[in-house]
């Protein structure tokens, strides 16, 4: 395995378990529909996003030695990823996602990340002590970090020297898990990734739009950020100005992802030498055509 590696995901990579119905749902709801089981979590999602635009990332993470385990690593050497770092656990079972989505958008999730969070910081030993860097020759490059890890590793992280040459990219993992960005609000070599939710939580007020939220990040510390909101609008934002595009008008047949594949989409545009702008056009679009279902599942 090289260590000049083009990008590292780090956080959560496990079995997707997700019923969709062409139904609008309601608590209580019994309703016909799919249900399938694909390889998901942030890292992960945000890694095939990343193999669709040519880059091919290395995944840091925690992926038990049972069967599912042995599946799933499986999955992602065959899909065009990087598996020789992750940490195998012989007492950690492989983490799962649960979700069910309806015509009127996400009805209800459960993260189960409960292996990657006992495991620690044993995910970035390729990180601390090689062969993908240390602390006195630390990783050159974009790393993605997921919300996911707890409060301490990631503050770990945010501290270390061995992140210190680090592009980091960092989104939570749901509204629920906001606050575990904090260690970075401040970052210097920090991007966050949110939707207006999310904006909202770290900054303790309720935003209209995106442009807003960004500047009230960028106000709170924030050095660049760059804000979702659904199908109305996205903006980046750092010290050079405000930009705000809105994403194209589709069909939206998925929702679990999506936030990824927009974060992994622009990731991949800044690394070939995209402009700001093109960059975030590139990554509404991919978003689009994501939740659309044009893209494979």
């Amino acid at each position: 395995m090289k260590s000049n590696s083009e990008i590292l995901c780090t956080g959560s990579v496990l079995w997707d378990v997700i019923g969709r119905s062409a139904s609008a749902m309601r608590h209580g709801s019994d309703v016909p529909g799919r249900i399938t089981r694909l390889p998901g979590g942030v890292a992960m999602n945000i890694a095939m996003t990343l193999v669709r635009f040519g880059m091919t990332p290395t995944l840091l993470t925690a992926i038990g030695r049972d069967p599912e385990g042995d599946e799933l690593v499986n999955s992602c050497a065959r899909l065009g990823m990087v598996t020789d770092h992750i940490y195998r656990s012989q007492d950690l079972p492989t983490d799962r996602y649960m979700a069910v989505e309806g015509a009127n958008g996400l009805i209800a999730a459960i993260a189960d990340a409960h292996s990657l969070e006992a495991a620690g910081a044993k995910i970035l030993h390729p990180l601390l002590h090689g062969p993908l860097g240390d602390e006195t020759t630390p990783f050159k490059g974009p790393i993605a970090l997921d919300g996911n890890l707890t409060l301490n590793l990631l503050e770990e992280i945010a501290q270390s020297p061995a992140f210190a040459r680090a592009d980091l990219r960092v989104a939570p993992a749901s509204p629920g898990k906001a606050e575990r960005l904090l260690p970075f609000l401040k970052h210097a070599r920090a991007t966050l990734y949110v939707n207006l939710e999310e904006a909202g939580i770290l900054c303790q007020r309720e935003f209209k739009d995106s442009d807003s939220a960004a500047k009230g990040l960028l106000d709170r510390g924030a050095v660049r950020v760059l804000v979702t909101d659904g199908g109305n609008s996205a903006t980046v934002g750092n010290a050079e100005g405000i930009l705000t595009q809105t994403p194209p008008s589709v069909l939206v047949t998925r929702v679990t992802g999506a936030g990824d594949t927009f974060m992994a989409a622009h990731i991949a545009s800044e690394v070939s030498g995209a402009s700001s702008d093109t960059a975030l056009n590139r990554a509404l679009h991919a978003a689009a055509t994501y939740v659309s279902g044009e893209t494979p599942l």
